[in-house]
Formats: C-alpha cells, structure tokens, sequence
C-alpha cells in the first residue's frame, strides 16, 4: 500500500493496520486524527512526535502486543496479525542454540519479574547472542531509565513497521 491508500483507508482498517505497527491506542487513534499524511517523512515525523507525548500506560499498552524475544509459541498465538513481521525482526533466534535460548528465556522472565513489563528490543538485525547481551546489559538499570529505553526501542520497531505497511 501507498500512502495515499494508506489515507484513504476507512477509519476502523487503518486502525487495525497502524495496531500492526504500534499498540497504543493513543497513539493510534492520534495518527488517524494527523491523516491525510503528504508521504511517509511526514508520516515518521507525526509518529515521533505523538509517541514522545503519550503516557506510561499507553507506552505499557503498546509492550503488551509484542512476543517476547524468542517466544515461537506466543507469536503463533496471540500475535498472528504481527507474526509474520515479529518473526521476521525476530529472525535471529531462527538459528540460536538451546543454550542461548534457554538464557533468553530466564533472562525474559528476570526481566519481566523486575520491571513489569516484557524486554523489548528492536530486533532487526540482532543475533540472538546480542539480544541476550543487550538484555543482560538492560537488566541492572533502574525502572525509569530501562522504561524509557524500551519506548525507544518501542519507537525503532512502529518506524520499521510503518515501513513495512506501506511497502505491503
């Protein structure tokens, strides 16, 4: 899709495809309200600037629609309208060893058990040892400096995202 079919969307599809890109209903319902947008630097650029003003919750919302990293299961499941893409950012782990998932997977749980919320990382790119190596480097952090690191790697995944869309 284009931009300019991305604009013409009825409301209710163009909700459904930005959830895609980032779960915040904030946010979401703040890009429908910026449309029609001119091309997609605008788009990027009306993105960041909501993104930089929604909440705590909204930024938990938007974790909450994200596998975590190495999770197959959960991505089949309850993920199947971003699975395709989360897999693909995710692609990493696709050849990972048992052992350095199994510390993934501990790692995912300390993490989750510390912080409230599930490790994100903009996984494009990474292998899963630096996933794990970034994962261990986050998890001495305090709540608020590791809450603001994960919304900004929240915001490097709606931009790969968004640029997904509008290449479908």
């Amino acid at each position: 899709m284009n931009i300019k079919q991305f604009n013409n969307l009825p409301r209710q599809e163009a909700f459904s495809e930005l959830e895609r890109c980032c779960g915040s209903t904030t946010w979401i319902k703040a890009m429908l309200n910026a449309r029609p947008f001119a091309d997609i630097t605008s788009l990027h650029k009306k993105s960041d600037e909501i993104w930089s003003e929604v909440s705590k919750d909204d930024i938990l919302e938007a974790f909450k629609h994200h596998p975590q990293i190495g999770d197959v299961d959960s991505l089949k499941k309850k993920f199947a309208n971003t699975a395709s893409w989360a897999g693909n950012e995710q692609k990493g782990t696709s050849h990972a060893s048992d052992e350095i998932l199994f510390a993934l997977q501990k790692g995912n749980q300390d993490y989750l058990e510390k912080f409230g919320f599930i490790f994100i990382v903009c996984a494009t790119g990474k292998s899963a040892q630096e996933m794990l190596d970034l994962l261990n480097e986050r998890l001495p952090n305090d709540k608020a400096i590791e809450l603001h690191i994960a919304a900004t790697e929240q915001n490097k995944i709606t931009h790969l995202r968004l640029d997904k869309l509008l290449e479908d």
